[in-house]
């Protein structure tokens, strides 16, 4: 059975799955080697529509664009302090070369061994500690896009990283050996180093044909939280040869967030400075990203999304603006706590409605030299658009 067969089989699997599973994740439980060990299954998919000048192309003749933003399945496996992590995303399954289209498919291929809360080690295709937006899941977000700031991340690598978390306030927050980001709430530090081969999953990153191109590319995170009400962090990258040639720049990344959750709402703060976009010299942008979210309800929630950034490429700047002004229903929810372990958990049913404002040079941002990395994920509008997104999760 060849490679295309072997996705479309995959992915006939994941749409069963998805459609008739019950709102939790599947496990088992048996003995290996002596050990309790756990397998976990669990899934979304995100079902959308987009409308307006900013969703479809002048040249259609659609009133409205429908499509998946995301639809995967993965699992987790726990065994004593073994743990690993597999995720597939079934939406990237493209017309493209057999051997890339199955790559996209693969988000998440890692496994790891949890030493103490102080240290733990990963190892394979594991989502990169720069960005903290980026590092939120996808079934997780305030708003329906991740901005076009996402496509600086590093996106995902291929390597080797050594991570802690809750440090330095004794262990009052659960840690499984397989947090990429802030998924809980702890008091203490943390951090994340990995050295990674060159990260060309990133908008920001070309791919080389030529192995003498390659090379690893090296980052580091560090943060600290304060329970529900903080979570700050900042991290710094670089990914050599990031025009795919030897005498291409290295790509540098400056990120730093703060995320606050207070009771029914929560507010998050981004900062991109990147330099050598692409490994073009003096390619370099800046961008801001302030996000509100507030409880009207038990069940309904707004919420508020400000991107803007700064490019500067050829001598001159750019300036640009994506406004998500947005309302969510989340239906059937598994409890009434506002938490934010718990507002994840609320997740599991959402419908969300975005209008998305574009402001600012949208007609000269990223095109100067026809070098749009737009084709990366993260979302970057030129015209106002509405949005709209069903997701189930289990």
């Amino acid at each position: 059975m060849n490679r295309g067969k072997i996705i479309k089989l995959a992915t006939g699997l994941a749409f069963t799955l998805l459609a008739t599973t019950t709102a939790n994740a599947i496990s088992w439980e048996h003995k290996n080697a002596g050990s309790d060990a756990k397998l976990v299954i669990f899934g979304f998919s995100q079902i959308g529509a987009g409308m307006g000048d900013g969703s479809i192309n002048e040249d259609s003749d659609s009133k409205v664009k429908f499509g998946a933003d995301r639809i995967r399945l993965g699992w987790k496996y726990f065994s004593g302090n073994v743990v690993g992590k597999v995720f597939l995303d079934f939406n990237q399954a493209t017309d493209d070369k057999e051997d890339v289209a199955l790559r996209r498919v693969i988000k998440d291929a890692f496994i790891g061994y949890k030493f103490n809360n102080n240290v733990q080690v990963k190892a394979g295709l594991i989502k990169t500690p720069v960005g903290m937006g980026f590092t939120i899941p996808g079934w997780n977000l305030d708003v329906i896009k991740r901005g076009f700031d996402k496509k600086l991340a590093f996106e995902r690598g291929t390597g080797l990283m050594v991570s802690g978390r809750d440090i330095g306030f004794g262990n009052n927050g659960k840690v499984n050996g397989l947090e990429m980001g802030h998924e809980r709430p702890w008091k203490g530090f943390g951090y994340d180093v990995m050295i990674a081969n060159q990260t060309t999953r990133s908008g920001a990153v070309k791919e080389s044909d030529k192995k003498s191109a390659e090379g690893n590319a090296y980052m580091g995170r560090v943060m600290f939280d304060w329970g529900q009400i903080l979570h700050t962090e900042l991290s710094y990258g670089t990914s050599p040869m990031a025009g795919g040639t030897k005498d291409s720049e290295d790509y540098k990344v400056l990120n730093f967030g703060v995320d606050s959750h207070f009771g029914r709402s929560n507010v998050k703060f981004e900062y991109y400075d990147v330099e050598n976009i692409q490994g073009r010299k003096g390619w370099d942008m800046k961008t801001t990203a302030i996000t509100g979210t507030y409880y009207v309800t038990d069940t309904i929630e707004l919420a508020v999304k400000d991107i803007r950034g700064t490019e500067k490429l050829d001598g001159r700047d750019s300036d640009v603006s994506n406004t998500y002004l947005g309302v969510n229903f989340h239906l059937n929810p598994a409890n009434a706590k506002m938490d934010r372990s718990n507002k994840r958990k609320r997740n599991s049913h959402k419908v969300m409605v975005n209008y998305v404002l574009a402001g600012g040079d949208t007609e000269t941002f990223n095109k100067g030299i026809g070098q749009n990395f737009s084709g990366k994920t993260g979302s970057f509008y030129r015209e106002n658009t509405v949005l709209a997104q069903y997701q189930f999760k289990f």
